[in-house]
């Protein structure tokens, strides 16, 4: 198969979707990879690394997509590439349909297969392809919401941790999953005191065993949500329904239980985000404050950190992208259920319910 490396031209994305290390595997198993020239190099990857493994380079991202029988990238198709995208084209990326309607209508009128890394399941019904990002967004979270807590940033000046003799800040975070969790023993680990909701008690049963002492769990209702809102200083929005848009948590009139220079960071923004008052933002403009109260949004936080979020992801996404390639993607999702949930795009047929539903188009079932 003809693999494809489109150079990412969302804002301030400098992720690649293949290392040199997944080159090589590819040229080991009999594909040939083009890679667009200085696709890595914001990853810390060279072309002459890309060279060494035995990619093919090209000068343009249109050069990528017209040769490509599969491109595998990191973020969604912006709207500059929707016209380059091909009918019976691969393409396997994170996408969050739910999100975006323009890029859904695109996708379908390409006539291409586009398989999701965010709907991908294991046998345990995991998200494998979501964890290593999750992970990362988790982390950084309270890595960004500590800066703008910083007063010049607007902010309440207020430090994560304390010091002897002055309380740390309050971090909520709203949800138990692999970001909330991975935020939580951030935020514990700078000293700050933590609380952490979630609607599955097995979820904080697990948590109460292993997290650090200053993380407390909280069942997740409206009353306890409201409640904690008003002393809190940092508040995570981390909730996900895998594929589909995410419940508005924090609605607008909440806001008004919110104390100025308090730091929402919405890490759902990817599926429409959990704050009312969200919309996406950039790493070059990542806030913007509505009643006093800063918002951070930005729906690629991970890419902030690209060498290390590179290597995550594609140590999860190389094992899948070969069996797409060795065997074509109708053939492995049919040897494997979890990846054939990660079509979302058919021949311009929406083969997963949630976005159809949501934006009411016509649904088919992939086997079908």
């Amino acid at each position: 198969m003809i693999i494809g490396v489109p150079k990412e031209i969302k804002n301030n994305e400098n992720r690649v979707g293949v290392t040199p290390a997944g080159v090589k595997e590819f040229v080991k198993h009999g594909h040939t990879v083009y890679v667009q020239q200085t696709a890595g190099i914001g990853s810390g990857f060279s072309d002459e690394e890309y060279i060494a493994a035995g990619a093919k380079m090209l000068p343009t991202i249109a050069d990528v997509y017209n040769i490509a029988e599969m491109i595998v990238k990191v973020k969604e198709p912006i709207e500059e590439e929707y016209s380059l995208v091909k009918k019976g084209q691969l393409l396997f990326t994170y996408f969050h349909f739910a999100s975006e309607r323009a890029l859904t209508d695109a996708m379908l009128a390409s006539g291409a297969t586009c398989i999701a890394y965010e709907t991908v399941r294991d046998r345990e019904g995991r998200l494998p392809l979501l964890v290593p990002m999750s992970e990362v967004a988790g982390r950084m979270s309270i890595q960004e919401g500590a800066r703008f807590l910083e007063r010049p940033q607007g902010g309440k000046g207020i430090l994560l941790g304390g010091v002897p003799g002055v309380k740390p800040a309050k971090v909520l975070i709203l949800g138990a999953g692999v970001v909330g969790r991975n935020a939580a023993l951030m935020a514990a680990g700078l000293g700050a005191d933590v609380t952490i909701t979630d609607i599955s008690l097995q979820t904080l049963r697990y948590v109460a065993d292993v997290m650090p002492k200053n993380v407390k769990t909280l069942y997740s209702s409206t009353h306890n949500i409201e409640k904690e809102l008003a002393e809190a200083d940092l508040v995570i929005g981390s909730v996900l329904i895998p594929g589909a848009k995410t419940p508005y948590l924090v609605t607008k009139d909440m806001l008004k239980l919110i104390k100025p220079g308090t730091v929402l960071v919405d890490v759902a923004i990817d599926q429409g985000g959990c704050f009312e008052t969200s919309h996406p933002t950039t790493h070059s403009e990542p806030v913007y404050t509505i009643d006093g109260v800063v918002h951070y949004a930005v729906a690629n936080i991970p890419g902030a950190v690209p060498y290390t979020s590179t290597l995550a992801l594609t140590n999860a996404t190389l094992p899948y992208a070969l069996r797409l390639a060795d065997k074509g993607w109708k053939e492995a999702c049919k040897a494997d259920k979890g990846l054939a949930e990660g079509v979302n795009v058919v021949d311009g047929v929406l083969t997963f319910k949630p976005v159809a539903d949501l934006f009411n188009l016509p649904y088919k079932a992939l086997e079908l």
